[in-house]
């Protein structure tokens, strides 16, 4: 390449370089003009109701945002991933705000927290990336934080998942899928070449020895337990889709997903037959006409909070979602359809299917095998997530119970949300993709 076309591609390399951190920092502006918009809306629907003590801690995210955003584009990450964080706990801030005021400066708390966290993880991320050296420990981690809820938990909403520590609740599942995502990216590097060429003929897959693929088989019997025991499907459901999502991107081998079906519905139909509270799940999501002010009242009203709302909405506090019992957590893609119609739940869809596209592009940007499959690990967590609880309010898949990432009220979730956000920014920095 002559020096007049490498001095022009490095014009227009750094002419893209300039329009994205404008775009970012617009979508990072375009998140606090929806913040301001709406808590104006619900000042002058009801002034009396408004919480004028959470200013302040509104004003502190901002600034927080800002200094975080600096620091990141500073760092030569990734502009695009915590304006996108942001974008979504912007929708989470005035949709609490609207359906349960009292926990606005709770919220705002949890969010000025994550982004705390999120902050420390650009300082130390690449010794957290680096545990991934101690692969068994991070996996015995992970499996001892699921089982913590099924010895010492509590039930809260039908799901024995959460552990209560004083005033504090903690839900360990939200910090068990990082270290699932690390060990996994750091165990199926390692023995990638067994997975995929050491195999021998199980019927009609071919396997690799049983010892190789034993950690995998500990991952997806811990799910169905968790789905079993303690009555938590959304994670169960999350933690056996990642499990095949990072196997399947690191072998390309479509026995370990079929298996893995085969083996995940094979214990779901004995569940159903021998726990009652199986059946009930699935009869509320198979049917849940046939008692719907009952067991089905929250899917029944989800599918009229979708059904009124069309595809234009009712309008920012106007419908009424507070019907739906916790719709503050599990239900809030509900409220932002009721209020904001199809064209608002569209674009939180498509929001995170942008995450999900610049996490995959970090992926591949990586030249290690065990960062593309952290990073593309860490993308697919999101994604999945999104759309299991997505999926579970408009009864698409059975009812879950887990939270929409950086949108639903939880500091669990919101503090999970950006220690992963943070291994993803990481990851996106040239020098760590090397």
């Amino acid at each position: 390449m002559t020096p007049r076309k490498q001095e022009r591609a490095a014009g227009l390399r750094s002419g893209r370089a300039i329009s994205s951190t404008r775009m970012s920092w617009g979508l990072l502006g375009l998140s606090f003009l929806l913040v301001a918009f709406g808590l104006a809306v619900l000042y002058l629907r009801k002034p009396e109701s408004f919480e004028f003590l959470a200013l302040p801690w509104l004003a502190a995210v901002v600034i927080v945002a800002a200094l975080l955003q600096s620091v990141v584009l500073r760092a030569h990450l990734s502009p695009w991933l915590l304006p996108l964080a942001l974008f979504f706990s912007s929708v989470g801030v005035i949709e609490i705000a609207r359906l349960k005021p009292s926990l606005l400066i709770p919220q705002l708390r949890w969010l000025l927290i994550g982004m705390a966290v999120f902050l420390i993880m650009l300082r130390l991320g690449r010794q957290i990336v680096g545990l991934t050296a101690y692969q068994y420990i991070l996996g015995l981690a992970c499996l001892i934080l699921l089982a913590l809820p099924l010895v010492f938990g509590t039930e809260i909403g039908g799901s024995r998942n959460w552990l209560v520590l004083g005033p504090v609740q903690v839900q360990p599942s939200e910090f068990s899928k990082i270290l699932l995502v690390l060990f996994l990216s750091a165990y199926l590097a390692d023995h990638q070449d067994v997975l995929t060429k050491t195999r021998r003929w199980l019927g009609f897959f071919r396997l690799p020895p049983l010892r190789f693929i034993a950690p995998l088989l500990c991952i997806w019997g811990m799910a169905i337990l968790m789905f079993v025991v303690a009555r938590d499907l959304g994670s169960a459901l999350l933690f056996f889709g990642i499990a095949i999502f990072m196997t399947y991107m690191a072998t390309g081998s479509r026995s370990y997903v079929v298996i893995a079906l085969a083996v995940f519905g094979l214990a779901a139909v004995a569940s159903y037959m021998m726990f009652g509270h199986v059946r009930v799940r699935f009869d509320i999501w198979w049917n849940p006409w046939a008692d719907p002010n009952g067991m089905a009242y929250q899917v029944v009203q989800s599918l009229f909070a979708f059904g009124s709302g069309g595809v234009w909405g009712t309008g920012f506090a106007h419908g009424h979602p507070g019907l739906i019992p916790e719709v503050h957590t599990d239900f809030i893609f509900a409220a932002v359809a009721e209020e904001l119609g199809l064209i608002g739940a569209l674009t939180i869809v498509v929001a995170y299917g942008v995450f999900f596209i610049v996490g995959i592009r970090t992926a591949l940007a990586c030249t290690s095998v065990e960062r593309i499959l952290l990073a593309a690990g860490t993308s697919v967590v999101f994604l999945l997530q999104a759309f299991i609880i997505m999926a579970g309010v408009t009864k698409f898949l059975p009812l879950t119970g887990i939270t929409l990432p950086f949108v639903s009220y939880g500091g669990s979730s919101m503090v999970s949300g950006f220690i992963l956000l943070g291994l993803l920014a990481v990851l996106s920095r040239k020098e760590a993709a090397a």
